[in-house]
């Protein structure tokens, strides 16, 4: 899908090159690669090599959104995987919302990403669009307030949302629901306890549903469901740093085993 309009200014990815571990980040729905850009700041400041993607048609118009398959967020998410592969030698992903949704689909295919953090993924429910899943009008919903319960905080997002682009949504939910045995990779999940869009519950589920060794939860207490722009995005930021540095060791412990005469 070609776009149509400009990348909106302060939407654009980002890329800061460091060490040999690479941080794919994705933002979720109707987001753009601001709404995590401090968690990749902060992971780039710790020598990681981080890339922020920027979803097809997002962070231009809600018409260009409009014309997007799920499939094209599959494939944005790939590409950003595949670019991250040129640069590092071991992988680690993290999803906002449905960017969590996209890192787990990814993780399935992609049996060699060291582990994935999830913030407030959605995989079975999401009320507030709900009653939109068999409609195909009105074309374009009225998107309130980011869910974000920090002051004077600005998501760049789309004012309104293509009913079309839920639809592809729940697809890529259901999609994403049936492949959930086959994530085996390490997994750290944060978990609104107050979300007004996606439910804690379906965290829940991710975790009884995949096959992962390691899993781990961090319940967040002071941030509603665009975490990564919340209260808690420091404590967020954290424990990313701590998953990823402890998983690197254990890595870089077998290969030095693996190696050594």
């Amino acid at each position: 899908m070609i776009e149509q309009y400009p990348v909106l200014q302060g939407a654009d990815p980002f890329f800061f090159k460091g060490n040999e571990i690479g941080i794919l980040i994705s933002h979720g729905f109707v987001g753009t690669p601001q709404s995590v850009s401090y968690l990749g700041e902060y992971l780039a400041s710790e020598g990681f090599t981080v890339f922020g993607v920027r979803l097809s048609g997002h962070g231009t118009h809600y018409e260009d959104l409009e014309r997007c398959s799920y499939h094209e967020w599959i494939k944005s998410i790939e590409e950003g995987y595949n670019f991250l592969k040129q640069h590092c030698r071991d992988i680690f992903v993290i999803g906002q919302s449905m960017g969590g949704t996209l890192t787990l689909n990814l993780s399935q295919k992609y049996k060699n990403i060291k582990g994935i953090m999830l913030i407030n993924p959605a995989i079975n429910s999401i009320p507030p669009m709900e009653w939109y899943k068999n409609k195909h009008i009105p074309r374009f919903v009225h998107e309130g307030e980011p869910d974000i319960k920090a002051k004077n905080v600005h998501e760049i997002t789309y004012t309104k949302a293509p009913v079309r682009s839920m639809h592809q949504l729940f697809a890529l939910m259901a999609e994403t629901r049936d492949k959930l045995p086959d994530v085996t990779c390490p997994v750290l999940a944060f978990r609104s306890e107050e979300d007004h869009v996606v439910p804690p519950e379906n965290t829940d589920y991710i975790l009884s549903s995949i096959q992962s060794e390691i899993k781990e939860v961090v319940p967040l207490y002071n941030s509603y469901h665009v975490a990564s722009m919340d209260n808690d995005k420091e404590l967020i930021a954290q424990h990313c740093s701590l998953f990823i540095h402890k998983l690197s060791s254990n890595v870089f412990k077998t290969t030095n085993k693996t190696t050594s005469p």
